[in-house]
């Protein structure tokens, strides 16, 4: 074996990476079971601990070099089906932005060309304002466009002489930058809903943005955050020197509150006494001259977290709010008056809100938390609190966002100072002037979303509009500052198109379902190949396939890639695929060893010779799971991630790695054999004539085509909401249901029956319906009204809440836009794949005729499972809609089918080479003979590991593994029966390759 060395080298390099990548999941899980543990079942206790734990520096929680919040962001993460949480699509409609650059023009062929631009953008994928620049010319050819966009916004860009491309051009730049700063506003926003890992990417197209949020308790509360306007605000403020004193009083009546509420007791009789609270009162405060010695105590510390807590008893506003002083105490100037650990601002909101507290302040303050951590430590978890000063009569900001022309980062004179140019526009220049006028030596504090994202001091008027802030920023930092600014023009909210909802039963119950599905289909792999190769060539083959699991856990960690249900389903079917490697070699090694080699040499030749059957397998599967990849999104996106991830790493240790290991055996002179008496001869020596039953077969074929046709145009299919829109619901009973009872339940609230079917248990059940799905913002409505259609079926006393936060374990909303973009997504998807794999076959067997062969029977492959689905669907027990799970598994199918088809071909393309001067049909007989064992092998293999997957794996991704093994079954059989027999029938009198040695120099 040539390159060992090298081969052992990134062997070792990789197991290292993903034992280093692994370890930060290792590490976090034992926090969270300790956390288990402590808390006992209560989830706030739970969750109280890992804050705890995540706030403390790296001095206190250090595993190499990183705090647990850094290594939180390094472990496998667990996508939203498995976890819980909430998954939303949000879309800045480019027609709202058009509008309010046009300011709001009321032109009648304007107004008219936007809804026929929006009206045909419901049928087609071009660009919307590429439709409105069409609609608008239909409209009056000699209309132009910068008559109405000639404003105050876009004169610098704008003017009566411009085209109506270079109009339009200038529209689409800035749209483009308003849904830039749209994900910029949301990326700020989503922080504030605490939970851990959330996620946030532009998805290409339409100026849509994917959040995911696990563990979110409040989806409606995050559907208003996310699609609310930003408001940019500029307000001047108070410096913390003259609130300092206010704040001291603050935590004196607070303290005395709190005796006064801890001293009253209630008597038997239930008359309220007010116990003496004097003594109390002489109690000194321990440490009450030294403050900052007290606040900076280390809590790790026994004694300091005695003393840090006797002081937050005496003090209660101190021990949740740190003063912005000096270590000598004095004030630090600036709008900030203390900083607060996350869990504590709400406890600290509550303080500064009491009558009695308010009345110490200022009565035009108000106080604004920081929208980004303050570095007080390495936990990143302190947020700093600033005092605003209201100066207007109505309580509104003096100036806000709408007043930015401009923003830019910038560098000082030094050339290594980063800084934020700003510009505004002449009537927020008038205001801000007064207030740099007014407030010099003080910091204005900018504010998004009511949240301090600068304090910026002015040291002098500033006239003209046109402003520098400073503040030691990154580059990083100046550009999220710039966009922030430049952010107050945004005109358009983002506009929810797609939210999933998963409660955490049901990914808990996901989790369990996927993990035991995939542990017993591993063991039934181990064990059948220890079975069917003996026990020292299985254990090898095992020994791969372990390595394989290996690597492919650390390179999902190190891609930092979330793992969703159908990865899990991906990672299955990739062990189940990844045997077919260790199966090829397997039988080209035993047929070495039948024509009398030695064991060396058969097994040098059996890996020779099984290289380009298995490369050219895995390529066809791997092309496939890369249009996955590139044409899915969501649940099709994380099936593909382990499938790529899986073929790949499967490749090396199948090959490489077995390799190493039966060198080093033979080298120690190791007996090796490769079957047991009773697998030795299965499926050796047959002499079935594939070639002579072709037309019997077709026949076959047809009558199933056929059948399915037939339900395709009388019945068609179940499409799911994902292609036709609409919502779904998964709610959960006390007792059994009946679907149709809930059916005309709904019916009567809806409108018209949904569609309900049983979802796991006969108490679950799974609801799909089109009630007001067009309308924006109205699901809390839509809620509703499902809950008082159930009323009668829940327990008496039910409230919305308890339903909503109880029974209705998941949901999802798709918007007939994004469903018409997934469905051509998925068409685009299944041909593409159907031309790469016709382009692949074509260039490697160099015949047309063998790309047609293999299309030919993947179309085949789709035709039936379509069928039976249509067939299927309204009978079977589950789920048998048409969604993106389903275009994954037929996405699947045709790269199974195609890797077993190229098998069989490179079989042909050998035997040619071989028996040159034999007939055709009989070549091809030889070739399909010679290959049933490892087809039957692979095909067994898989088809166990999908049917444990089905039986155990849970009702979510039952519909999706039922194609898969429909699909697999079929791909078998049309790649014995329909794949070379239309090669057969199709070649004429041509040779069925070119010369072996033209093909090795193809090589």
């Amino acid at each position: 074996m040539q390159n060992k060395g090298a081969i052992v080298f990134l062997a070792i390099t990789l197991a290292l990476v993903s034992v280093y990548q692994l370890s930060f999941t290792g590490a976090t899980y034992k926090v969270k079971r300790d956390a288990r543990i402590h808390a006992g079942g209560d989830l706030i206790k739970e969750a109280d601990y890992l804050d705890s734990i995540a706030s403390l520096p790296k001095e206190d929680w250090n595993f190499l070099g990183f705090t647990f919040r850094e290594c939180q962001s390094k472990e496998i993460n667990l996508g939203l089906d498995l976890k819980g949480g909430m998954n939303v699509i949000l879309e800045v409609a480019v027609e709202d932005i058009v509008q309010a650059l046009s300011n709001y023009s009321k032109d009648r062929n304007f107004e008219e060309s936007l809804k026929i631009a929006k009206q045909r953008q419901t049928e087609s994928q071009a660009d919307f304002l590429d439709l409105f620049q069409e609609a608008y010319e239909e409209l009056d050819p000699n209309a132009r466009l910068a008559a109405i966009f000639s404003t105050i916004e876009l004169k610098e860009k704008v003017n009566f002489n411009s085209t109506n491309e270079e109009v339009i051009r200038v529209i689409k730049e800035e749209s483009e930058g308003a849904i830039d700063n749209a994900f910029n506003i949301l990326r700020t926003r989503i922080d504030r809903f605490g939970v851990t890992q959330p996620n946030i990417s532009r998805l290409e197209g339409r100026g849509r943005i994917l959040i995911e949020l696990p563990g979110v308790k409040d989806p409606q509360r995050v559907r208003d955050l996310l699609q609310g306007t930003a408001a940019l605000e500029f307000w001047e403020t108070y410096d913390n020197g003259e609130i300092l004193p206010a704040l001291a009083q603050a935590n004196l009546i607070i303290r005395e509150m709190n005796r006064t509420t801890q001293a009253q007791t209630v008597t038997p009789s239930g008359v309220t006494e007010v116990g003496d609270t004097t003594q109390a009162d002489t109690t000194k405060v321990a440490g009450e001259q030294s403050l900052l010695d007290l606040l900076g105590a280390e809590t790790s510390d026994t004694t300091g977290a005695r003393t840090l807590e006797e002081f937050t008893m005496q003090n209660p506003l101190y021990g949740v709010l740190r003063p912005n002083v000096t270590q000598d105490g004095q004030p630090m100037g600036g709008s900030v008056i203390g900083m607060s650990h996350f869990r504590d601002t709400a406890k600290v909101n509550r303080y500064m809100a009491m009558n009695q507290v308010r009345a110490i302040f200022p009565r035009d303050i108000k106080f604004f938390w920081s929208q980004a951590p303050f570095k007080y430590d390495d936990s990143g978890t302190f947020y700093e609190l600033h005092a605003i000063k209201v100066t207007t009569r109505d309580g509104r900001a003096p100036l806000d966002g709408g007043a930015i022309t401009a923003a830019r980062p910038s560098t000082g004179v030094t050339g290594s100072d980063i800084n934020v140019d700003m510009s505004m526009n002449s009537e927020g220049a008038k205001v801000w002037a007064r207030m740099t006028r007014d407030n010099v030596g003080r910091s204005i504090a900018v504010v998004l979303d009511g949240y301090v994202r600068s304090s910026p001091r002015v040291n002098s008027e500033i006239k003209g509009g046109n402003s520098e802030i400073s503040g030691d920023f990154t580059l990083e930092e100046a550009e999220d500052l710039a966009n922030i600014l430049k952010s107050g023009k945004l005109p358009a909210p983002a506009r929810i198109v797609q939210d999933t909802v998963v409660g955490p039963s049901l990914g808990t119950q996901a989790i369990q379902s996927g993990l035991r599905s995939f542990l017993i289909a591993f063991m039934i792999v181990l064990a059948y190949m220890v079975f069917y190769y003996s026990h020292r060539a299985g254990l090898v083959a095992d020994t791969a396939l372990l390595v394989n699991m290996f690597f492919m856990m650390g390179v999902l960690a190190s891609l930092n890639a979330v793992l969703t249900l159908p990865g899990i389903a991906g990672i299955v079917l990739t062990i189940g695929m990844a045997v077919d490697a260790n199966v090829i070699i397997y039988e080209r090694i035993r047929e070495e060893l039948r024509a009398g080699k030695g064991v060396k040499l058969a097994v040098a030749d059996g890996y020779k010779n099984a290289y380009s059957a298995i490369i050219d397998g895995n390529v066809t599967t791997l092309l496939t799971g890369i249009v996955l990849y590139v044409f899915g999104t969501g649940p099709i996106k994380g099936f593909a991630t382990t499938l790529v991830i899986g073929i790949i790493t499967s490749l090396f240790s199948a090959i490489f790695i077995t390799r190493i290991i039966y060198d080093t055996m033979l080298k120690n002179n190791k007996p090796l054999t490769f079957s047991i008496k009773a697998t030795e001869n299965f499926l050796k020596n047959t002499t079935i004539n594939f070639i002579g039953l072709r037309k019997t077969f077709y026949v076959v074929s047809a009558i199933i085509i056929t059948l399915g046709a037939v339900s395709l145009a009388t019945r068609g299919l179940s499409q799911g909401i994902d292609f036709s829109g609409g919502r779904t619901y998964i709610i959960a009973f006390d007792q059994s249901v009946q679907t149709d009872e809930v059916a005309s339940a709904l019916g009567d609230v809806f409108g018209q029956n949904p569609q309900v079917v049983t979802y796991g248990s006969d108490n679950q059940v799974k609801i799909s319906t089109k009630f007001r799905v067009d309308e924006p913002g109205v699901d809390s409505e839509v809620e509703a009204v499902l809950f008082e259609g159930l009323r009668e079926l829940l327990p008496a006393g039910t409230t919305l809440d308890q339903f909503l936060d109880v029974n209705r374990v998941g949901s999802e909303t798709v918007g007939p836009t994004i469903a018409l973009d997934i469905k051509i997504k998925a068409l685009w998807a299944i041909g593409l794949s159907l031309l790469v794999m016709f382009l692949y076959i074509f260039m490697r067997f160099r015949n047309w005729q063998f790309g047609m062969g293999a299309v030919a029977s993947l179309v085949h492959d789709t035709l039936i499972v379509l069928g039976i689905y249509s067939i299927g669907y309204g009978y079977l027990p589950f789920s048998l809609d048409i969604d993106q799970a389903f275009i994954a598994a037929i996405l699947t199918v045709i790269g199974y089918s195609v890797n077993d088809t190229v098998i069989i071909f490179d079989r042909i393309r050998e035997f040619r080479g071989l028996y040159r001067k034999r007939p055709r049909a009989e070549v091809m007989n030889m070739a399909l003979n010679s290959t049933i064992s490892r087809t039957v092998n692979t095909s067994l293999t898989t088809m166990v590991v999908l049917l444990s997957i089905f039986l155990f794996g849970g009702e979510a991704i039952r519909g999706f593994v039922f194609a898969l093994l429909i699909g697999i079954l079929v791909g078998t059989y049309s790649s014995l029966f329909v794949a070379t027999p239309l090669v057969y029938d199709t070649l004429g009198k041509q040779d069925i390759v070119k010369d072996k040695e033209k093909d090795k120099e193809t090589k």
